[in-house]
């Protein structure tokens, strides 16, 4: 008997023997096209000789310092990596250990800068429905997703939810691409004078919605216009690139193709590649300044955040990301990808929408392409599409509830960006095989 106690305790799942590039092993020697790179995790894949030296180096000079009394030179070397590259103001990085930590920095330091600059009035955040953004509970609070909110929801922070830029399904037929992103961007200005202006502190979104949504970009001039009701009301706007950052989108930050930048931003999850967990928040020095020329002291803190040995890690990764042009190899790659996919499924009778962006790719399943009507929950269509690709030997990221929590289906995939054009072939035809059993 198993004294682990697993994410779902019904499920017997096989054991992980190794990685190799794009591949795992499990211990009875099934190999195991990695799609989805766990949850847009290793984008380098699984067996990075320059990462694995670069931690086995760090682990033999220093592993472990508390933060309370050093620095090291590797959480130095990232920081100055990160802000190198970074979009707009953000010249600061908080180090923490992992995505939900991220953004509840983001959080308490978007509050602790209202109170440094003297305005407490400002507390409440507002975030966008089918969003997540971790599964701590201030994180959860500003998530928008119902299946992961309701059973938590006497104990979360009032959030409010505005709808989510989702050209596929909410942009009426009268109207171009970009008036509807106007259309619900204008959602954010009218629920700060619904709330207060003088009470709202942050608004929260990713650039790119994840895991919840299927890899959901926004319209061109949406995020501009969020960006300019941010500014108007003064308050502060958090992009959320735990999933969608570091290469994903094809470039290292998402915001990036969306020219705009934030107040501050959360990273994760490619950040290290899966070698090492270790998180972010970027913020602008205006928000440094406040904290340093007023109590000196951000109220926050995790014995392993800035940990050296995850930093060596994750500097290794972000330089393989820009010098060695892995994230521009995400967007070549993605291209080829999202081709093939709309070769292979851009007619199927129950794919409604492939969309994304780099190698950050979603597959919306519909029951009826002509009404985009979703399959009933009851079917469970994502569950069983992962146990059938699961069966080819493909690991990617299927959901249900992609419309509103509750309803709809679709694939999530993000492979690592080493993936070549054999391996494309390979995916694809392993998602034909689960669909031919669970779509007929």
């Amino acid at each position: 008997m198993s004294h682990m106690f697993p994410r779902h305790t019904k499920a017997v799942l096989p054991t992980i023997a190794r990685g190799e590039g794009v591949y795992l092993f499990d211990t009875e020697g099934k190999r195991y096209l990695d799609g989805s790179g766990g949850a847009a995790v290793s984008c380098l894949g699984h067996s990075d000789p320059d990462v694995i030296s670069a931690i086995a180096e760090q682990i033999h000079t220093i592993p472990f310092a508390h933060t309370g009394f050093f620095t090291s030179a590797p959480a130095e070397k990232l920081a100055d990596k990160l802000i190198a590259h970074a979009p707009g103001a953000l010249n600061r990085v908080y180090l923490v250990s992992g995505g939900s930590e991220a953004v509840e920095a983001a959080i308490k330091l978007a509050r602790q800068y209202f109170l440094e600059i003297g305005q407490p009035q400002r507390h409440r955040i507002i975030a966008r429905r089918q969003s997540y953004h971790g599964n701590t509970l201030g994180a959860l609070s500003a998530g928008g997703n119902l299946w992961r909110r309701e059973p938590f929801a006497p104990l979360m922070i009032e959030t409010s939810h505005i709808a989510p830029c989702y050209e596929y399904r909410d942009r009426r037929v009268d109207e171009s691409a970009f008036d509807y992103g106007q259309r619900v961007a204008n959602e954010l200005e009218a629920e700060i004078l619904r709330v207060g202006a003088d009470k709202v502190m942050a608004f929260i979104a990713e650039p790119v919605v994840g895991a919840t949504a299927g890899a959901l970009p926004p319209v061109e001039g949406y995020y501009k216009r969020i960006r300019e009701i941010c500014d108007q009301y003064g308050i502060l706007l958090i992009l959320d690139e735990v999933m969608c950052g570091m290469g994903r989108t094809g470039t290292l930050f998402a915001c990036e193709q969306d020219g705009i930048a934030p107040d501050i931003l959360t990273i994760a999850k490619g950040l290290g590649a899966g070698y090492q967990p270790i998180g972010a928040a970027l913020c602008t020095q205006t928000i440094y300044d406040a904290i340093e020329s007023g109590t000196g002291f951000f109220q926050h803190g995790h014995t392993y955040m800035g940990h050296p040995t995850a930093a060596a890690a994750a500097l290794a990764v972000v330089t393989k990301l820009t010098d060695g042009g892995l994230a521009e190899r995400s967007r070549m790659m993605g291209e080829k990808l999202k081709a093939a996919l709309i070769e292979a499924f851009g007619q199927h009778a129950h794919v409604g929408d492939i969309r994304g962006r780099g190698l950050f790719i979603g597959i919306e399943i519909v029951e009826n392409r002509e009404t985009k009507s979703p399959f009933a929950p009851a079917k469970t269509i994502a569950k069983r599409l992962k146990a059938e690709t699961f069966e080819a030997g493909l690991i990617c990221y299927p959901m249900s509830g992609t419309i509103d929590g509750g309803n709809g289906d679709h694939i999530l995939l993000a492979p690592p960006f080493i993936i070549d054009d054999s391996h494309i072939e390979e995916l694809v035809g392993k998602i034909r095989i689960a669909f031919d059993k669970v779509l007929p």
